[in-house]
């Protein structure tokens, strides 16, 4: 299989997106300054302690208080086999004022805050280190039991004596000889003791430690995935990657056939033809290969999908052809909850089928495709109505919260693409006119969002470096719609323009 990363940054925002075989299955973005805080460790102190839900709210600095189980086990037991030594430590007597140190472990979403956890795990290239766990466990994709059995030993060597901690060995682990693996321990514990050792004298609030940005986290987990090519599209970036690269060691390998500059005209995105399967991304309908669809419907308490024929029409009975369209949908399914990041409740609408044997090749489809998603999935057996229901572990936001809003127009019953969106959308067609050799862009649009371009300096990076020789125009209309908007070139630096246009510095 073809597998391909893509990065870039502009907007003030840093963009990702994994390829397979030409299909987007990853898509994610994070705010430069305040990306996720999934993994951030806080220095909190408890608000107050809910006994009926064993639960303690923390104020970490955070907009609102975070949520803390009391009888909270390691969060992350469930996702890998191994051996639990000792029980954690019990919070059970937390009190009100107590301070404490916690880790992010879920983002806030809506009115609630994040979730956290005193169990504090720092995460490498191949090997999670838990300081106050004593857990040894390995990745459950790797599957080989001798290896296996090897990798749990080599795990419990990496404790030092009287160490209450433990080891996790990630997917890449088996790559590495066991002194690779001892220095990455070693570097880990020495992250872990400088966060604690500044949470000693730290006010309640402060940011102990923070976990990589987007483009080095992907770079750190993709090595040994048999990764084709990862392109960069901003050659800041691309040096601070090939930095990073070189640090954990995988510099010659990486530069010589994986990592490289795109140094192209148009908005690499667009080039690659990433963009339009993005928006594609967007809309709850989904065609099939060969016929059939998908209709994807996001509620408060689930994602509902229903699975149509259309004009799929099979080679032979009926029961077949359903059985065909069922399986399709089951692979496509797979491919749009990763890469539309839905988490939660799923339950597919399969099309009815008789054959119990049919109803269990689907199921079984649905599993194998989902088992490659690094969120954790969890699939039922399909009920007598065709139904089938599966969980996934929800990570970071979901792609309909990253690039569409409510619609301002219609009392939110409708969505329209946000901010971000429009201004990506903008970019690569303002990348497009100047790669057709125009020296002037205008660009008429929404009087309110031509301010927020201008005051914010959106696209200030661009106008200094790769549009230097370069001007834009943007005209301001009342009447426009916020995500509307019209790109013409002029090959006149100075073009006859309105009066209240601005021209972007």
């Amino acid at each position: 299989m073809k597998k391909e990363w893509f990065f870039d940054r502009y907007c003030g925002q840093q963009f990702v997106a994994l390829l397979e075989d030409g299909k987007v299955v990853e898509y994610e973005s994070e705010n430069e300054g305040n990306g996720s805080i999934v993994g951030n460790v806080y220095k909190g102190v408890v608000m107050n302690v809910v006994s009926g839900m064993n639960a303690a709210f923390v104020d970490c600095g955070l907009e609102r208080n975070c949520y803390l189980s009391t009888d909270e086990t390691y969060t992350d037991c469930a996702k890998y086999d191994g051996l639990l030594s000792t029980s954690p430590t019990p919070l059970s007597e937390l009190k009100e004022g107590d301070e404490v140190i916690v880790q992010v472990t879920k983002s806030p979403r809506g009115s609630k805050g994040a979730k956290v956890t005193a169990n504090l795990s720092f995460v490498g290239k191949r090997i999670i280190y838990l300081p106050n766990t004593l857990f040894f466990g390995v990745s459950r994709k790797i599957t080989d039991e001798g290896e296996r059995e090897k990798l749990m030993r080599v795990a419990e060597s990496l404790r030092n004596e009287n160490e209450n901690a433990g080891f996790i060995l990630r997917t890449k682990a088996p790559q590495a000889t066991e002194d690779e693996l001892k220095r990455e321990a070693n570097y880990l514990r020495k992250l872990a003791a400088m966060t604690f050792e500044r949470a000693t004298a730290a006010p309640v609030g402060t940011l102990l430690y923070q976990d990589e940005d987007l483009p080095v986290r992907v770079v750190r987990d993709s090595f040994g995935d048999e990764i084709t090519a990862m392109h960069v599209g901003d050659k800041e970036l691309y040096e601070r990657l090939l930095s990073f690269v070189e640090t954990v060691g995988e510099y010659e390998t990486v530069k010589k056939s994986v990592l490289r500059f795109y140094d192209g005209e148009r908005s690499m995105f667009r080039e690659y033809g990433i963009s339009e399967l993005v928006y594609d991304a967007t809309k709850p309908h989904v065609p099939l290969e060969g016929g059939g669809s998908l209709i994807i419907d996001h509620t408060e308490a689930m994602t509902v999908i229903d699975v149509n024929s259309g004009s799929f029409i099979g080679e032979s009975d009926l029961e077949t052809t359903v059985f065909d369209v069922n399986l399709r949908a089951a692979k496509e399914i797979a491919r749009q909850v990763r890469l539309r990041n839905i988490g939660g409740i799923v339950v597919v609408d399969f099309i009815d089928m008789e054959s119990e044997e049919h109803k269990e090749a689907v199921t079984q489809t649905l599993r194998e495709y989902l088992s490659v998603d690094k969120a954790k999935c969890n699939v039922l057996p399909m009920s007598e109505l065709c139904l089938s229901q599966f969980t996934r572990k929800r990570v970071g936001k979901e792609l309909a919260t990253s690039l569409i809003k409510p619609c301002p127009h219609c009392h939110g019953n409708g969505s329209v693409h946000n901010d971000l969106f429009m201004m990506t959308q903008l970019r690569e067609d303002l990348l497009d006119c100047f790669f057709e050799g125009y020296v002037s862009a205008i660009v008429d649009l929404n009087e309110g969002m031509a301010r927020k371009i201008a005051q914010e300096g959106t696209f200030s990076k661009e106008m200094q470096s790769r549009w230097k020789n370069k001007r834009v125009y943007l005209i301001p209309h009342k009447t426009y719609k916020e995500h509307t908007f019209h790109v013409r070139g002029e090959n006149n630096r100075y073009p006859t323009v309105p009066e209240n246009a601005i021209l972007l510095e």
